[in-house]
Parts: C-alpha cells; sequence; structure tokens
C-alpha cells in the first residue's frame, strides 16, 4: 500500500505539475487531489475516516510551517517529509529514485532563494490555513494548541540560525559608528543553535518540525472548532468564483492522465482504513457530519469509457471561467484536448 501511494505521489507528470511556477491551489482542488492520492491503492476510507485523516494532515503541516525558526526553514521540513518517505520506500529502487530524484529538484529550485522570497512562501501558506482551527489530541496534550484550536509559539529554545540571542541593543551615529549598548531581559531561555541544518540530499536536518510527530504511540482525535465550522463561511467559499479554475482543472486533468488508480479486485484482497476506535464511532461521524460537512469532493476516475469522459467535461463545465477568446488558443482547450485523448 505505501508503495502504491508513495508511487503515485512521486509520478513525473505529477511533479512535474507541482514545479511549475503557479499560484497556490484552493482548498477544494487540494482536497481532491489529496482523496485521489490516499486512494492510489487497494486501501479504501470512507468518507468520516478520510475528513479525519485529512484535517489531522493540514493541522500538522499548518503546526510545522507556523513554528519554522526561520522563512527558509520550511525547506528543512519538507526534506524532514522525504527523508521519512525514503525509509518507507529503502527496499524498492525504482521508487527511491522518483523520491530522490524530487530531492534534487527541491535543492535546485528551492536552495536560490532569497530569505525574502521563503517569507513570501510561507506568508502564502499561512494564508491559506488561516481559518483552520482544528483540535487535535496530541498537540491538546503536548500543550502545543489552546482548546480553541490555536497554536501556541514557544518563548524558549534555539534562535533562528543566524541570529542572536535577545537581549541587547545597538546604536549607530549616521556614520554607522557603534556609539552605545543597553541591555534588557527577556522572559524566555534563549540558545544559539549547535549548527544549520543540511540542505544536502542526505544529511543532518537539524530541525525537528517534519519529524514522526506519532513516535510515542498515543491516541489521536480531531475535533472541529466552532469557528471553523461556521456554515455561512462554507456556502461563501462554494459560491465564490475561482479565477484559477481552469489551472486548477488543467492540474487535476494531468494528473489524471498520468496516473492510474488500482481496483482492489483480482488476486488483491482491498481493505478499510478506519481512522477511529471503532466502527461505529466511525458511523456515527458520518452521520454527525453529513448535514455540516466543510469539504465538497469531487470524485474524479480516467478510463475509456465514454459515460466517464462525459462526467469529466460536465465538471470541467462547472469550473471554467468565461474568458473573452483570443487569437491564441485558451487555456482551457489543452484539457479539452487531453480528456478527449483519455
Amino acid at each position: 500500500v505505501m508503495n502504491d501511494i508513495i508511487t503515485t505521489m512521486f509520478n513525473k507528470k505529477f511533479m512535474e505539475e507541482l514545479f511549475k511556477p503557479q499560484e497556490l491551489y484552493s482548498k477544494k482542488a487540494l482536497r481532491t487531489v489529496y482523496d485521489r492520492l490516499a486512494h492510489a491503492s487497494i486501501m479504501r476510507l470512507n468518507q468520516a475516516s478520510m475528513d479525519k485523516l485529512y484535517d489531522l494532515m493540514t493541522m500538522a503541516f499548518k503546526y510545522q510551517v507556523l513554528l519554522c525558526p526561520r522563512p527558509k526553514d520550511i525547506l528543512l521540513v519538507t526534506f524532514n517529509h522525504l527523508d521519512a518517505i525514503r525509509d518507507f520506500v529503502r527496499d524498492a529502487p525504482s521508487i527511491l529514485n522518483q523520491v530522490d530524484e524530487t530531492f534534487r529538484q527541491l535543492i535546485e529550485v528551492y536552495t536560490p532563494l532569497s530569505a525574502g522570497e521563503f517569507q513570501l512562501i510561507r506568508q502564502t501558506l499561512l494564508l491559506f490555513f488561516q481559518d483552520m482551527h482544528i483540535r487535535v489530541s496530541i498537540f491538546l496534550k503536548d500543550k502545543v494548541q489552546n482548546s480553541n484550536g490555536h497554536f501556541v509559539l514557544p518563548i524558549s529554545g534555539p534562535v533562528p540560525w543566524g541570529t542572536e540571542i535577545p537581549g541587547l541593543i545597538r546604536m549607530f551615529n549616521h556614520n554607522g559608528d557603534e556609539v552605545k549598548r543597553t541591555k534588557f531581559t527577556t522572559d524566555g531561555n534563549y540558545v544559539m543553535p549547535q549548527r544549520e541544518g543540511s540542505f544536502d540530499l542526505y544529511g543532518d536536518r537539524v530541525l525537528k518540525l517534519g519529524t514522526n510527530m506519532y513516535s510515542v504511540s498515543r491516541p489521536v482525535e480531531t475535533h472541529m472548532a466552532g469557528s471553523s465550522k461556521s456554515l455561512a463561511s462554507h456556502a461563501k467559499e462554494n459560491i465564490a468564483p475561482n479565477p484559477l479554475a481552469k489551472e486548477e482543472m488543467n492540474f487535476l486533468a494531468r494528473l489524471i492522465g498520468g496516473l492510474e488508480v488500482k481496483e482492489a479486485g483480482g488476486n488483491e484482497t482491498g481493505f478499510r482504513l478506519n481512522l477511529f476506535t471503532t466502527d461505529e464511532e466511525e458511523e456515527h461521524a458520518a452521520l454527525a457530519g453529513a448535514h455540516e460537512s466543510p469539504y465538497t469532493v469531487i470524485s474524479i476516475a480516467a478510463s475509456q469509457e465514454p459515460a466517464r469522459q462525459q462526467e469529466l467535461a460536465r465538471i470541467l463545465g462547472e469550473l471554467e471561467v468565461a474568458e473573452p477568446r483570443a487569437a491564441s488558443p485558451a487555456k482551457g482547450e489543452d484539457l479539452l484536448a487531453l480528456m478527449d485523448a483519455l
């Protein structure tokens, strides 16, 4: 199952799309891609477990981005993710090569960026997550999340690499010469970092954000905070026009065209993943969220069947944004051509 999911996730066409310069995708597009990746193997989840898995993923990543000591450390978080994925597929050379190729692309594209560019990336990601305040028991127990779903920023520990411990103010004259120093006390217990994390293909990342947060076995639950379940906000999101609809559908279409979802059957026995303690709890969660689910999920499947091609064309029609025709081909035409070829 892990091999199938990782193979799909690091598919060459999928990675090519992700590395193209582009605006951030909407929550709906992300959820659609996430659903497809989660079901890329014989594993299946029902709606309640899928919602819970998605909530855990989004809040864990929000926590990692929010607590990065400096913007560039987002890249170290990503490298921690890929290091863990490497361990899953260390006995599958072909899949390992896919992961390493993505690693090399990340190093090539992102390590040359300036601190300001990383700050822009970080702020863009935090804007995406700013209204999501889902309580996760592992964070509540570790006191890194409040009961309202907001994360707690630490005031102690290592300072960001390349900075100094707070407590000293230097004053300079108009010539740039230091003329005075004053000290002040801080409430935090700060220390200097021992070294910078490695941005190489292999190395010690130093930063622990993005590593396994389940290293100690404990139950994990998610509870939707009231503010995040506002029906008014969901209604507003559903009716708001999306200017990136064509680009998002092009992304999904290429994903559909390049990936093949394995169907449970033949000699393989499909199995269902339940993220709740019991089946009854899962069923109860599904019933409770039936009328107030914060997500609208579009199920997309690709095959040679005409009926399925028509369904994809219908979805495209619903999301297409009207634009004046130009002399050059419209952005959506490559999507239509791809749909015809499926």
